[in-house]
């Protein structure tokens, strides 16, 4: 079997991980080629470029790489083609995968498998309908978005969220870091500006200025970021310029092999009182580790204007959505300034237990102690490549 699998970001790459790693379960001798990071080359695919390039985020923030997207769409889909695999499997990053499926099936009937539904929930429904046009078969997180899919004709399969089979780290573990660190019983803020360039520049600044704030109140507050790999240096340079009266401890992922830098990052998660974090998948590694959080996020003003008018929805967190509740604190868009999270952060750090029980329903929700995600997914895959 062979199998030609797109991923663009670190979110991605975590759901080909367990995708292949499934795959591989069922069959043992499958091939694959495509695009990914360091955790779906560690299954065996050697990605035709760095996935980095995919990694872009927002309407306008695309733009200045439109023409570069259009060449490494093109290259992928001649090289899809000229593969003939078994099956396409593209995840998220719709800017680029689906435009990849989309050139596929207008020279081939390779079968297409999207995994990560569009928010059609949220916001542009008509993507379901268009994208039934060349997806054969959606692969979703979330188990309310199956019905959006399927009427429009594509299979649609809900698999879990594969955070609910991250081992989180023990009590233990969290006093261990707090020990290693000289953070004792200090309150622990995480900081967590997103994965992605175009995140990190626009909210750093936003996010400086919150902190100084919040320290303002309470000085004995400690910050600590756990960076993630890609935007590391970036996050390095954004700490210097906030010039804030405590350090900030920066969990650097490439100081580490990836086992001890996920272990160290999930030691931080299970240590912190609270987190600070960009809107995002983020949001379910917090409350798999029970982390109370604010969500705060930003874009370019243009695209910011745009999505506010296709909005269905009136949260973008997916604690809230999935738990249907709206106890997290968020502030999106032109509420994403440091005089309304700051408050936020402080209110939240003396009273978070009321964020517990909607974490908690949202693991049950995403599939805990169910089967693998992404076992849940292979076979989905294969079903669909049988009936």
């Amino acid at each position: 079997m062979k199998v030609f699998i797109i991923a663009g970001e670190v979110s991605g790459d975590k759901l080909g991980h367990a995708l292949m790693a499934g795959l591989r379960q069922l069959v043992p001798d499958v091939e694959f080629e495509g695009i990914g990071g360091e955790l779906m080359q560690s299954q065996g695919l050697t990605s035709q470029f760095d996935m980095r390039e995919l990694s872009v985020m927002g309407l306008v923030e695309i733009l200045p790489k439109y023409f570069h997207f259009k060449k490494r769409i093109r290259e992928t889909a001649k090289a899809v083609v000229q593969s003939q695999p078994d099956v396409l499997i593209t995840i998220d990053s719709p800017e680029f995968c689906l435009r990849v499926a989309k050139a596929v099936k207008a020279t081939s009937d390779i079968r297409t498998v999207h995994y990560v539904a569009p928010s059609v929930w949220a916001w542009r429904p008509k993507r379901a309908k268009k994208m039934a046009a060349f997806i054969d078969h959606v692969l979703a997180l979330l188990p309310f978005e199956p019905p959006f899919m399927q009427a429009e004709g594509m299979q649609c399969d809900f698999v879990g969220h594969p955070v609910v089979t991250e081992t989180q780290a023990s009590e233990s573990e969290a006093s261990e870091f707090r020990l290693r660190h000289g953070i004792g019983d200090a309150p622990t803020l995480l900081v967590l500006p997103g994965s992605r360039k175009s995140e990190v520049t626009r909210l750093g600044p936003i996010f400086g200025e919150v902190l100084r704030d919040v320290l303002y109140v309470q000085d004995d507050i400690k910050l600590v970021i756990p960076a993630a790999k890609p935007v590391a240096g970036l996050v390095e340079d954004m700490v210097a310029q906030w010039d804030l009266p405590t350090e900030v401890l920066i969990l650097d992922p490439r100081d580490f092999d990836a086992d001890t830098a996920a272990a160290r990052k999930l030691a931080a998660f299970r240590a912190a009182d609270l987190a600070l974090a960009a809107s995002g998948t983020v949001s379910l590694e917090l409350a798999a580790a029970g982390t109370p959080m604010v969500i705060a996020y930003d874009m370019n003003p243009i695209s910011r204007f745009l999505i506010s008018r296709m909005l269905r929805v009136d949260t973008a967190t997916l604690v809230s959505l999935v738990s249907d509740t709206r106890v997290i604190p968020e502030f999106l868009g032109k509420d994403c300034q440091p005089q309304f999270i700051a408050p936020a952060i402080l209110d939240v750090l003396n009273n978070p237990m009321n964020q517990l029980e909607a974490m908690r329903l949202t693991m049950d929700r995403l599939g805990a102690r169910g089967e693998e995600p992404g076992l849940r997914a292979a076979k989905a895959v294969l079903d669909g490549l049988i009936g």
